[in-house]
């Protein structure tokens, strides 16, 4: 599901995960978390805007997403 959302397949929103258990929304963000670290770690060429654009659109997705995530698991507490 992290690689889903990094790549905008599923957006995540309180409706999503209201089925979701607070264990199941950490370990969503502990796999985000993984997969930020991978995304930012490759570096595509800097005369490659398109493929620079993607790669920071896929971070913000990831950000936003562990956000919400955060949000979602202060609030059930």
């Amino acid at each position: 599901m992290a690689r889903d959302v990094s790549e905008g397949y599923i957006l995540l929103n309180p409706v999503i995960m209201r089925k979701m258990t607070v264990p199941e929304l950490q370990q969503l963000r502990f796999e985000l978390d993984k997969v930020i670290r991978e995304t930012r770690s490759s570096q595509p060429p800097q005369d490659d805007t398109m493929a620079q654009q993607q790669r920071n659109r896929k971070i913000l997705r990831i950000q936003q997403a562990m956000l919400v995530i955060d949000n979602q698991i202060s609030m059930r507490r």
